[in-house]
């Protein structure tokens, strides 16, 4: 009998302890408006001509592993007029989706994937057409309205608090599933997952571009040995510019054609199109200025 019991309480122990892992967030290297703000300079000096972005402020999002809320942040001068508003719930929807589709190599399949991998794919004819309609972001959590206990929403909204410790996306889970770039999940080593970041506010290119540099920044791009779509340890999640424009997507094609019924085509199955007009090699030589885009540690 005292041994069904221990083991019981150790089962709940353990359940414990793995719940208040999955919700514990991560430790950032610095706070993340400081190192948003960074972020968003390097890039810009990166790419001063604004090739494949405007150069604009930006939202930034962390979340813990099993999806909510942790830090909310702009890097603009004030929440509502700094930066794009629509921003502040896409960077969370970002962080989410990220989070919610990367491994750590302590599974048996390691895998990183960052939003930007997923454009292609997601795409009419693509593997995973329709993915970015599932998990739908819960409105009323993100935008701090308040639901009465009959289930109505009564609101008001305190739009004052957004961006502030107290942002009423803190602590919840927001969800959603976002298919272009600027979201990355957050490994303090490759078997480790510790969150996800989402940023949002520029092109989609740039916000991916301020994604990868942030996470570096805040210490969290440990993910050596992880594998992702790029094929490439140094950068496994990495925005992959290899789209072409699909003649052929108003037409009937073959049925089993990968990737051949939406507007793009990508060589690899997991490419992200480019922004501004911007041609792939343009687009991937910004990740060669300075500073350089680092590669994962």
């Amino acid at each position: 009998m005292k041994k069904a019991i221990w083991a019981g309480l150790s089962s709940i122990l353990i359940s414990t302890s793995a719940m208040a892992a999955n919700s514990a967030c991560p430790t950032l290297a610095m706070p993340l408006a400081t190192a948003l703000k960074q972020a968003v300079n390097q890039e810009k000096a990166a790419d001063p001509d604004g090739v494949i972005g405007f150069g604009l402020n930006m939202w930034a999002t962390v979340v813990a592993p099993d999806g909510r809320v942790c830090e909310v942040a702009y890097s603009g001068a004030t929440a509502i007029q700094g930066q794009w508003l629509a921003s502040r719930v896409i960077s969370a929807q970002k962080a989410f989706t990220a989070v919610s589709l990367s491994l750590s190599s302590g599974n048996p399949f390691g895998f990183a994937i960052s939003s930007a991998n997923l454009y292609t794919a997601t795409q009419p004819g693509g593997s995973l057409f329709g993915l970015q309609h599932s998990n739908p972001v819960a409105p009323a959590n993100a935008y701090g309205d308040k639901i009465n206990s009959a289930g109505a929403n009564v609101g008001p909204t305190d739009t004052g608090l957004y961006g502030t410790p107290k942002d009423p996306m803190v602590g919840q889970v927001i969800g959603g599933i976002n298919v272009f770039g600027g979201g990355l999940a957050l490994y303090q080593s490759a078997s480790n997952k510790v969150g996800g970041v989402g940023v949002s506010g520029d092109t989609s290119c740039a916000d991916h571009m301020v994604a990868w540099r942030l996470r570096r920044l805040i210490g969290l791009d440990k993910l050596s040995g992880v594998g992702g779509p790029t094929g490439d340890s140094s950068f496994p999640d990495n925005i992959i510019f290899d789209t072409a424009f699909n003649v052929n997507s108003n037409t009937t094609v073959p049925s089993g054609t990968l990737n051949n019924v939406g507007p793009y085509t990508s060589a690899g199955g997991w490419g992200h199109p480019t922004c501004k007009g911007a041609t792939n090699a343009q687009a991937n030589a910004i990740k060669g200025n300075t500073p350089l885009l680092p590669p994962v540690q």
